[in-house]
């Protein structure tokens, strides 16, 4: 049975309350956005279709089909359909978007011409843009959640690399994004490096903030330390209520958060885990030889040093990627 929402005693007969029972809680999956990271966003549209398919039969609230970024700066010939999510792309996987699964989209400060790639509302197909930014990307990043915003959209700020932020400018950030358009504050362990009484006092800070306009706090959690569901459980006891997960975990380097574990601890009748366990079976455990994503003693160390996977990742890809002793003492050296 998963935990209560508050420090009251568990209380037991009719009036107990799951987790999952908080009717605000929203589950998006971005097995194909994150999971794009790892492979340059080449999924075919028949895997993407398959997600979408699965994320309407299991009841999941929204799903991120990738990125918006900008043709000017990243060549088309170099990258897969999902690191600019064509409104033509997105038709075509979604079709007349039949079902209840709303569509997000990602968008990068300094990597998205959001002005003129984001058409308005009544023109597309997607819900609901995601605003991503680093903490000195924070004026830019106001004025596309203004402009997302005003063409219609729901609106989210994900606060990239959390664990690297100094106190006084994450204040002044959750201030400044508490003043703005945006729906939903996600607190993102970029590294995959905070623990749960990181989490605990993280989404306490971000929910004071968020209350003030009446915005909901999210969850974006990386597993370098095998702990993305554990800290995403604790965030749900805390109050956030927007989840990010991905199918069997898909995502840059250690991978996401489980979708499969997520909807199983929820117990919400409104979430169905077979459709996510035949997904997994038929399309994304294939990926697995290939993309190379999930728990690994390199990720670990990039996650123990608060570092970005990058130094991981490229290892993984070297002739050298068994040697774990090496990478730890590269490590050591550079710090």
């Amino acid at each position: 049975m998963s935990k209560t929402t508050d420090q009251k005693p568990r209380e037991s007969g009719p009036a107990a309350k799951w987790v999952g029972y908080r009717p605000e809680i929203r589950v998006l999956d971005c097995t194909i956005r994150d999971g794009g990271l790892m492979n340059d966003h080449r999924f075919s549209l028949d895997l993407v279709r398959a997600v979408y398919q699965t994320c309407c039969e299991a009841g999941i609230d929204y799903m991120e089909v990738g990125y918006k970024a900008s043709r000017h700066i990243y060549a088309p010939d170099e990258y897969g359909n999902w690191k600019f999510s064509s409104e033509d792309d997105i038709r075509r996987v979604v079709g007349e978007k039949q079902g209840a699964v709303k569509i997000s989209v990602m968008a990068d400060v300094d990597r998205t011409d959001y002005h003129e790639d984001i058409p308005p509302r009544e023109k597309s197909v997607v819900d609901m843009v995601r605003v991503a930014c680093y903490i000195h990307q924070i004026p830019t990043a106001l004025d596309m959640i203004k402009d997302a915003h005003d063409k219609g959209y729901e609106t989210t700020v994900n606060l990239m690399a959390v664990s690297v932020v100094r106190e006084r400018e994450l204040d002044e950030a959750l201030e400044l994004f508490a003043d703005s358009e945006a729906n939903v504050l996600y607190l993102v362990d970029s590294f995959g490096a905070l623990y749960s009484e990181q989490i605990h006092y993280l989404v306490g800070k971000y929910l004071r903030y968020a209350r003030q306009s009446d915005k909901q706090v999210g969850i974006h959690a990386h597993n370098n330390l095998e702990l993305a569901f554990a800290n995403t459980v604790e965030a749900i006891i805390k109050g956030a209520n927007m989840l990010d997960a991905s199918l069997a975990g898909l995502g840059r380097g250690a991978g996401n958060c489980r979708m499969e574990l997520l909807l199983g601890f929820l117990h919400n009748p409104k979430y169905k885990l077979r459709p996510v366990l035949k997904c997994i079976q038929e399309h994304i455990e294939p990926l697995r030889k290939d993309l190379l994503w999930g728990f690994d003693h390199t990720y670990m160390l990039t996650g123990f040093r608060n570092l970005h996977p990058r130094a991981a990742i490229k290892h993984n890809a070297s002739p050298e990627a068994v040697d774990k002793v090496k990478f730890f003492d590269e490590l050591v050296d550079e710090q």
